[in-house]
């Protein structure tokens, strides 16, 4: 695996926000610089719209890219609950914005005003989906004041998503799995008793192995599941039981590198040309930093 030719794509193609996450990532950059970026993407309401994630170029507040900058927040492990990033999006969660009482929806109709992913595209019926919601849960009870009314209503939450993940186990999505996983870690780390946390590890681990992808070969061709996805380190919960798959995929990391630093991406839009060829740029530079540290923190 070749760092310095990844570096050089990203310096010369990664929009500003990712340029400052690689170096804060591997350059001993400043989590401010970060933060300023990512500020930029803010509303007013304090949702996160322009962009920000990368397939949806809707510039108003969408739960799906107020959750975008939530893994940034997580990325870039900032703790300071009263930061104003962090409080704006409290705010947003608050207000109850494209929130149904039950989730944050998936989809919203200014969406279809803008470039964007077909699976973005908001429908008269939306599907009923725990992506982004089970995440921004886990972000409200991680980071809220636990005497507000947003924080008593992430309780009352995470009961119903858990009931709504035992119900209709196993899932096929891996992106609503991998938003179960990042609530597992918060109300695990909470240490607060609202769930039996042992039977949520052991539906969690099931889950996975049902949903991954083993077989190098699709992982270079098509969009399937790799234990990056819900794997973060050799201290998550889920490595032991996926450890020889995670070592697959750094061995995958390492050979399909290409001469210009980046990896393929293996999805594309069907509408929008023009834009999408700047998109995909965007997703190389994210792919490369999520490649590199998942790699790193696996050797």
């Amino acid at each position: 695996m070749n760092f310095e030719k990844a570096k050089q794509f990203i310096y010369r193609n990664a929009r500003p926000l990712d340029l400052v996450r690689w170096q804060y990532l591997f350059e001993n950059g400043s989590k401010e610089d970060v933060l300023k970026i990512l500020a930029s993407y803010q509303n007013e309401d304090g949702g996160f719209g322009h962009g920000l994630e990368s397939d949806s170029w809707n510039p108003n507040s969408t739960p799906v890219q107020t959750w975008a900058a939530t893994e940034i927040i997580r990325e870039i492990d900032l703790n300071d609950s009263d930061h104003p990033i962090i409080q704006k999006i409290l705010k947003y969660l608050s207000s109850k914005d494209a929130f149904n009482g039950h989730i944050w929806l998936n989809t919203v109709s200014s969406n279809n005003l803008y470039p964007h992913a077909p699976w973005w595209h908001d429908t008269a019926t939306p599907k009923i989906t725990y992506n982004p919601t089970a995440s921004l849960i886990g972000f409200i009870i991680h980071y809220a004041d636990k005497e507000s009314e947003l924080y008593a209503r992430a309780i009352s939450l995470a009961k119903e998503a858990y009931a709504y993940f035992k119900m209709n186990f196993p899932l096929d999505s891996m992106h609503t799995v991998a938003c179960f996983v990042e609530l597992y870690e918060d109300l695990k780390e909470s240490d607060i008793s609202i769930i039996h946390l042992d039977e949520y590890e052991e539906l969690l681990q099931r889950q996975i192995k049902y949903l991954l992808t083993s077989d190098p070969e699709l992982w270079a061709r098509e969009y399937v599941c790799k234990p990056s996805l819900f794997i973060h380190s050799k201290n998550s919960t889920f490595y032991s039981k996926n450890q020889e798959v995670c070592t697959l995929e750094c061995a995958f990391i390492d050979k399909t590198q290409q001469e210009d630093g980046k990896w393929e991406i293996t999805w594309k839009w069907n509408e929008y040309p023009e834009q999408w060829n700047i998109t995909k740029n965007w997703w190389k530079a994210d792919q490369i930093i999520k490649n590199i540290k998942f790699y790193q923190t696996m050797n």
